[in-house]
């Protein structure tokens, strides 16, 4: 049987990314994991992953919870940097 973490290890993404697919799909972190691989095979995907950790960004700051702001913006760094929006052709 595969454990949590080698389905992460499996994805083109990290721990924080594939989080927070599932936090902003609210669907669990497997299938979240699924989704993730599917959504980087495209530039279309690549730029709706971007919007989704942004809108959680958005969101847990209306919500006042900033230290998950801050978690939020340091896995959006990170994305930025391995998966970065792309340019136009």
């Amino acid at each position: 049987m595969l454990s949590i973490q080698d389905v992460i290890d499996y994805c083109d993404l990290d721990q924080g990314e594939i989080e927070a697919i599932a936090e902003h799909e609210h669907i669990p972190v497997t299938i979240a994991a699924e989704m993730s691989e599917v959504l980087l095979c495209t530039p279309e995907g690549v730029c709706q992953l971007h919007s989704m950790i942004v809108e959680n960004m958005q969101q847990a700051l209306e919500a006042g919870h900033f230290q998950h702001v801050k978690e939020l913006a340091e896995t959006y760094e990170h994305l930025q940097r391995t998966h970065p929006i792309p340019g136009p052709h």
